[in-house]
């Protein structure tokens, strides 16, 4: 049975009914932890802490809240402007004292110098072009002569292979081949 939970430190307290019970409780605590954080929806309970057996001690009532005038009329609210004189002056002094900054200047320089780098870095990786240019018929012309060259490069081997073959062996490629051979003379 849980007992207590002390949110400052994230501690939720156990007290088993027996010995074996608070055995069995110490055996899965992380479970423990990790579904009660799943149900409230926070990481609020950090550690568990099984107490020894026993009845667990009564459990406490608040008080009541007072209940509101039966005529409905409220209290002013309390804001800074209506507090006491010591307040505004405690207020001041705690607003009149500058956190030390933990930040050291030359490490702060060095992460500068770290970010630019590698911002010059990227930029020299990826290069935006200044102004987009349509030049899809100058990238295509090498595709083009590659193209050109891949097929005369198989006109070629089929003419020598042919040629290899012999007339009999392919009668119509074979005749193709000659007449390109005979086209190319040195």
């Amino acid at each position: 049975m849980a007992v207590a939970f002390h949110p400052e430190t994230g501690q939720l307290d156990l007290r088993p009914d027996s010995p074996a019970y608070a055995t069995q409780l110490r055996l899965i605590t992380a479970q423990i932890v990790a579904t009660a954080n799943s149900t409230v929806g926070t990481d609020a309970v950090r550690t568990v802490r099984v107490l020894p057996p026993g009845a667990a001690p009564a459990l406490r009532t608040t008080p009541e809240a007072p209940a509101a005038a039966p005529d409905g009329v409220q209290a002013p609210v309390k804001t800074r402007e209506m507090a006491s004189p010591g307040f505004h002056q405690a207020l001041a002094a705690h607003q009149a004292v500058v956190p030390p900054s933990r930040i050291d200047p030359s490490i702060a320089e060095a992460v500068e110098r770290q970010r630019a780098a590698m911002q010059e870095l990227r930029r020299r990786a990826f290069p935006e072009p200044d102004m987009v240019t349509y030049d899809a018929p100058a990238r295509l012309e090498p595709r083009r002569q590659a193209a050109a060259t891949e097929a005369a490069a198989l006109r070629r081997a089929r003419a020598e292979r042919a040629a290899r073959e012999g007339p009999a062996a392919d009668g119509v490629i074979g005749s193709v081949a000659r007449a390109s051979q005979l086209g190319r003379t040195a």
